[in-house]
């Protein structure tokens, strides 16, 4: 029996473009966030005395950030992963960029909520 190797052809390279897409948007969804956080009226109650201005839309706006920049990382690592074969994805890279887009989502859904 012989074994043929599967010629992955450009599957790689449309792979990591759509990554790549989806990055963008997603940044674009962030800088929305950061946006409204930014304009919005300032809040009495600061959640950190500490810290000035963090109020509820702060925190959707940092958590928006720390979603954008671990997803960066994934979209990375799984570029990296493609240019050196066509593995499948692991299921950590997997669940890491699942997580990410979900707390993503729900944080723009709550800086929504909060800026209307």
């Amino acid at each position: 029996m012989s074994m043929d190797v599967r010629d992955p052809g450009l599957q790689p390279e449309r792979t990591t473009l759509a990554w790549r897409r989806t990055l963008i948007s997603l940044v674009v969804v962030d800088l929305f966030i950061w946006r409204s956080w930014l304009t919005s009226e300032p809040s009495t109650g600061n959640l950190f005395p500490a810290l000035p201005g963090l109020d509820y839309q702060g925190i959707c706006a940092l958590m928006a950030a720390a979603a954008t920049v671990v997803l960066a990382c994934v979209v990375w690592v799984r570029s990296r992963q493609l240019h050196g074969g066509n593995e499948a994805a692991s299921s950590r890279l997997i669940l890491v960029s699942t997580c990410a887009v979900m707390g993503l989502g729900a944080t723009a859904i709550a800086a929504i909520a909060l800026g209307g």
